[in-house]
């Protein structure tokens, strides 16, 4: 019997303490013997979220419960009435953001994406100068940190180690530690400064989805909060933004319900052994999470690039037997797009264009064309990744792989 059928209240131990459970009470004491007093921590999810409620794998019900972790995020946190983000949640002053000289944003793995994102949204709408690092990488430089710095960390779990040693290492230098993560108690929103929790429920596929979209929708909302306390934006630029993520829900369903046509395309393509996915500006890190999504669980080399690097190396690998994946919303960078577009088809190569609803040029120039809603550049990358963790999952799961459980993979990555 699961837990959570029984109780829903937790106590969350640290490291080296030990608890001694009766009938009627629990004891936590230390090493020593001290009495260390424990808050009992209400727990939101129940039984049902942690079951398939139909669906033949967790994984596929996860991505159809993206639009609900979008409106969680963004419920609470956006006052339409006013047009501004209210993050109060945060124990974060005014006065510190408007103190921040330099954000660094730490993660690992999936994480990661999100992180290049994060630079490209928050150096945009804020003017704050971003560096993204792997935590299993930063914590062995040399960390130049002071107080006007800010470390963003994202992790799903809250229990990375990698990141959890990066964060005791920031600490040290005494910069403010905000964490972006979904578990409540977990090590890294116990020792950060601040949290920001992306309300997505229990994750049990190992390859992350609704996570991975929750920290997404996190950033755009914490860049947004950053832009309006420090005036980076102008208050009609910060309302365009919020309206415009006001209907992203509605336009993730639009993709949800078309699900029909991504199977269809995965059946065509399970036969092919090697895919490149490419993308520029924000939308570069969503073909880094689709190659991935693809890899970890059908296990076919996929490999994201850059698209305007591409003619730096990858194309002598392209041929008909490898397929390319373009993210290519109709935005500033769409007509460098179209130009990658053409360089690839002219290697005799088979071209699945991700590209905005109504855009009747591309569909032209590739062999296959998922079309997702028109919005503004920036919030693309929300809507991109959804067709491509689809795409992944309905070819592994043709492969007869083990989507939820992929070989090697941890949900958690809990030693370095």
């Amino acid at each position: 019997m699961h837990y959570k059928s029984i109780t829903k209240k937790i106590i969350f131990l640290g490291e080296k303490e030990i608890v001694t459970i009766t009938k009627d009470n629990f004891e936590v004491i230390d090493l020593e013997g001290k009495v260390i007093e424990k808050e009992i921590v209400n727990i939101e999810w129940d039984v049902e979220m942690t079951e398939k409620s139909g669906y033949k794998h967790f994984m596929l019900k996860e991505i159809f419960q993206e639009t609900m972790v979008i409106r969680n995020n963004l419920e609470g946190r956006i006052n339409l009435s006013k047009n501004m983000i209210d993050l109060s949640e945060l124990q974060l002053s005014s006065k510190k953001i408007k103190e921040v000289e330099k954000i660094t944003i730490l993660a690992c793995g999936t994480s990661y994406y999100n992180a290049l994102i994060g630079k490209y949204i928050f150096e945009e709408l804020t003017n704050i100068p971003v560096e993204v690092d792997f935590a299993s990488e930063f914590r062995y430089k040399k960390i130049l940190l002071n107080e006007k710095n800010l470390v963003i960390l994202i992790s799903q779990s809250g229990e990375t180690a990698d990141t959890i040693a990066a964060l005791r290492a920031c600490k040290e230098l005494h910069s403010h530690i905000l964490a972006i993560t979904n578990i409540k108690g977990s090590t890294i929103s116990r020792e950060s400064d601040s949290v920001m929790y992306i309300k997505a429920g229990p994750e049990i596929g190992v390859a992350s989805t609704k996570a991975f979209v929750g920290q997404l929708i996190s950033l755009y909302i914490l860049s947004l909060y950053f832009a309006q306390i420090r005036q980076s934006l102008k208050d009609s630029e910060i309302k365009k933004i919020i309206y415009e993520m006001v209907k992203i829900p509605q336009m993730v369903e639009i993709i949800l319900v078309r699900e029909r046509e991504i199977r269809k395309l995965s059946k065509e393509f399970k036969g092919y052994r090697n895919f490149l996915y490419l993308g520029r500006g924000v939308n570069y890190p969503i073909a880094l999470e689709g190659a991935l999504k693809l890899k970890e669980i059908s296990y076919i080399h996929a490999e994201g690039y850059a698209a305007g690097e591409m003619k730096h190396g990858p194309i002598a690998l392209l041929d008909k037997t490898f397929p390319v994946v373009v993210i290519s919303p109709q935005g500033k960078l769409y007509p460098k797009i179209i130009n990658n577009i053409k360089e690839v088809k002219a290697r005799d190569t088979l071209v699945i264009a991700i590209a905005t609803e109504g855009d009747s040029r591309i569909a032209d120039l590739v062999d296959r064309v998922f079309y997702i809603p028109k919005t503004i550049d920036i919030l693309y990358p929300i809507l991109s990744v959804i067709p491509l963790q689809l795409f992944a999952y309905h070819i592994a799961d043709k492969l007869g792989c083990d989507v939820d459980k992929p070989r090697n993979l941890a949900k958690s990555v809990t030693v370095e």
